[in-house]
């Protein structure tokens, strides 16, 4: 590996007009195919295997022409305090605004509230409800501006007048905060390496690597189905990803001069040896991603592949167009240690490094202490990270309504509204579909399950079974008394299919629970399931590949365990804010609730992979240090000084880009991105920085162990570079083939 990657860096410095052109013609290829495509409509949510999306299907199937993808509004009116919206004028400018609601080539159907029971008891509040022909993605700005603008007539004739539903949906913005990420990034770069130049090598590699990966994304969104919040994850990881590899190649170059190589010996063993690290880093973000396909809930995939997607072009781009970027930056990329100032001009030799012993750096002085120290150390790592992980033990899962929503909306102020006129669970409906196409009666199977359903507890209002065509499938609507991210919603619709199943074993009809409501419990009870399995599969491929590149049992295992600790402390901390409400001001959190089904399950896939990066990062100058013949203690304090400063940094940067997505104004980016950023945090600082050189300490010559048996079995991946030496010596007596010789290595 080390060799195929040193050639790799070596020809891509030597041919770098042709590198670079290639990375920024595919740029211009892909950006081309992005700009000509068709916008993405709303993506196809669907559980597979789930209770409600059967129920769903049978929908599609037995009542055709009604789809449910189509975007929907809720008018809600509330006439001034004292008056009833059924009075006079009230009733006249609701009237007249549901006739305005009617019009619009894109409206399917509008409801009459005084026809069809859309009126609270009180008299107070009226609701009408519009469904449209085309998804809110693809709704025309002309339907979304009439929608506004009756709502608006209405106010100025004196009713308070809000808007619910998915109509008015607009695309996720980040803010500022993003931006403000991404300068944080470019101060930590140039204070870890000493220029501009240098600091904008990362940069600008993985703006152009994101560029090409949401291009492409955006390319294919149409016809994969893929929503807004897959682009902006995998810009998220993407971008701080690719910033950190191309950092890490960087450094390892800049300390290759220092040792008084010439430039492109220097690029070569850099992407031999970092490069080598920065593919076996990749490898354990794409295994963590592309392993969500294990869920089997195809957003989730598509999620997965199209991050994945752009961690592999991070790795490409970073052992490729940096060696060709680092040739046009020549003598203006100094090496670690060099002062600042006139470099030498052309022809003339590198300035030879200092021979003064150098004084040591803070991550030597910190590896030196952990040493001594590595019991107090370990126990105080292992405690804090405990103390931030209490608060999962009473995390609530759930997926985001409208009743998360800020109270700024229109959409939180419609749902409120309709809590107050018609309960808190009106804003949850359950549709029970009755398939009866194999019983005698099909009437009167639904009548009795409409029946039975009534003397649930729980349960407000069940309308009567409505028919299809055939007359062999019915639907039943069922308003329970609490909201939809209660755990009462929750236990009624766990009643109802429990009542279906004596229905089922009395009638042979199905009865099936479905709705938004009961979606989202069903796709939090399949994370729940999906997580061990997921676990499992995620950190076995993993462990057995550093096995592979560490070459030991005990170092993986404890990089694996450490990771547990860092995800729970994240998730405590996400709890903490974003369900307890602890310091949510500070972040722009305005509604607390439920954690995101999804959220436990994505962070331990994406901080997984991330966890890996570092540790691969820094146990490998260890490991390269051990096998060169360093005691163990002294190893790890090799480790540290040649990797701590550049990891360190690597971290900030990290965190910097995952918490400038903390501004978006979509609440799943926003937790993704404090999550994540909190999570680098602890395994960064506390776990790789602290816990690792601790236990590592412990362990001693036991930390590198591997059976002989397992050790034959292994490939020789050499990440440390062993191999380096004699290529290098290869490659001094190369003539002008050899671009030859590595096509055919």
């Amino acid at each position: 590996m080390a060799t195929f990657l040193y050639k790799l860096g070596r020809l891509a410095f030597k041919r770098r007009h042709f590198v670079v052109i290639l990375w920024v013609a595919l740029l211009a290829a892909v950006g081309v195919g992005a700009a000509s495509a068709p916008p993405a409509g709303s993506s196809n949510f669907s559980i597979p295997g789930t209770e409600a999306q059967r129920a769903f299907d049978l929908l599609e199937e037995r009542f055709p022409g009604t789809s449910a993808d189509g975007a929907t509004a809720r008018v809600v009116f509330k006439a001034p305090d004292g008056e009833k919206v059924t009075a006079g004028d009230n009733k006249a400018t609701v009237e007249k605004a549901v006739k305005d609601l009617s019009g619009g080539s894109e409206v399917a159907s509008v409801s009459d509230p005084f026809t069809g029971g859309g009126v609270s008891q009180d008299g107070s509040i009226a609701y009408s409800s519009v469904s449209y022909k085309v998804s809110s993605m693809e709704l025309e700005d002309a339907t979304k501006d009439a929608l506004e603008g009756t709502a608006e007539k209405a106010q100025d004739a004196g009713l308070t007048v809000e808007i619910g539903g998915d109509a008015l949906t607009a695309m996720p913005h980040t803010g500022t905060a993003e931006i403000i990420g991404i300068a944080i990034a470019a101060v930590v770069l140039v204070i870890t390496l000493g220029s501009l130049i240098a600091a904008g090598l990362p940069l600008l590699t993985a703006l152009i690597g994101v560029g090409i990966g949401i291009s492409a994304i955006t390319a294919l969104a149409k016809p994969l189905g893929m929503d807004s919040t897959t682009s902006t994850l995998a810009m998220m990881i993407g971008l701080a990803v690719g910033i950190d590899y191309a950092l890490f190649i960087v450094s390892r170059y800049r300390a290759e001069l220092a040792e008084g190589r010439e430039r492109q010996e220097a690029v070569g063993r850099a992407v031999g040896t970092a490069g080598s690290a920065v593919v076996f880093a990749g490898l354990t973000v794409v295994i963590a991603l592309v392993g969500l396909a294990v869920v089997n809930i195809p957003v989730l995939t598509k999620m997965g592949f199209a991050a994945a997607g752009t961690v592999v072009i991070a790795v490409l781009i970073a052992l490729t167009m940096i060696p060709a970027l680092l040739g046009y930056a020549g003598r203006k990329v100094k090496p670690a240690g060099a002062k600042r100032g006139r470099g030498a001009k052309k022809g003339e030799p590198e300035p030879a490094p200092s021979t003064a012993e150098p004084k040591a750096n803070l991550g030597t002085r910190w590896a030196r202490f952990v040493v001594r120290r590595p019991v107090a150390v370990l126990l105080i790592g292992i405690v804090g990270l405990g103390a931030a992980a209490i608060p999962v033990g009473s995390m609530e899962m759930g997926l985001p309504d409208e009743g998360s929503q800020s109270t700024d909306t229109t959409q939180r102020r419609a749902y409120d509204l309709l809590s107050e006129g018609f309960g808190p669970g009106f804003n949850g409906p359950l549709m029970v579909v009755t398939d009866a196409k194999s019983a005698d009666d099909p009437e009167a199977v639904a009548t009795d399950v409409a029946d039975r359903i009534k003397g649930l507890d729980g349960v407000v209002t069940v309308t009567p079974p409505v028919p299809n065509k055939a007359g062999d499938t019915y639907t039943i609507t069922v308003i329970p008394e609490s909201k939809p991210s209660s755990t009462q919603t929750e236990d009624l619709v766990h009643s109802i299919r429990d009542t279906g199943a004596d229905v089922k074993a009395d009638t042979d009809a199905g009865v099936l629970v479905t709705g938004a409501t009961a979606m989202n419990i069903d796709f939090s009870q399949k994370m729940n399931d999906a997580l061990i399995p997921y676990l499992a599969l995620v950190v076995g491929l993993a462990f057995l590949l550093l096995i592979a590149v560490f070459r030991s049992i005990l170092v993986p295992l404890k990089a694996a365990l450490g990771f547990l600790l860092s995800v729970l402390a994240a998730l405590g901390a996400v709890v903490a804010v974003f369900q307890w409400g602890w310091l949510s001001g500070l972040i722009g959190v305005e509604q607390t609730g439920p954690i995101m089904s999804m959220m436990p399950i994505f962070m331990v896939g994406v901080v997984f992979g991330l966890a890996m990066d570092y540790e691969v990062f820094l146990v490998t100058r260890m490991r390269e240090a051990y096998v060169h013949g360093e005691r163990p203690g002294q190893a790890v304090v090799t480790g540290f000084k040649h990797s701590a400063r550049v990891v360190s940094a690597a971290a900030v940067i990290m965190m910097a880009v995952f918490a400038g997505f903390i501004g978006s104004s979509e609440a799943m980016i926003k937790m993704i991105g404090f999550g994540l950023a909190v999570a680098v945090l602890f395994d960064a600082f506390v776990v790789r920085m602290a816990i690792v050189p601790a236990v590592l300490a412990l362990l001693g010559d036991r930390a590198w162990w591997l059976p002989k048996w397992l050790d034959r079995a292994l490939p020789n991946v050499d990440v440390e570079g062993e191999g380096l030496n004699a290529a290098a010596q290869a490659h001094a007596g190369a003539g002008p083939d050899e671009e030859k010789e590595l096509v055919r290595a």
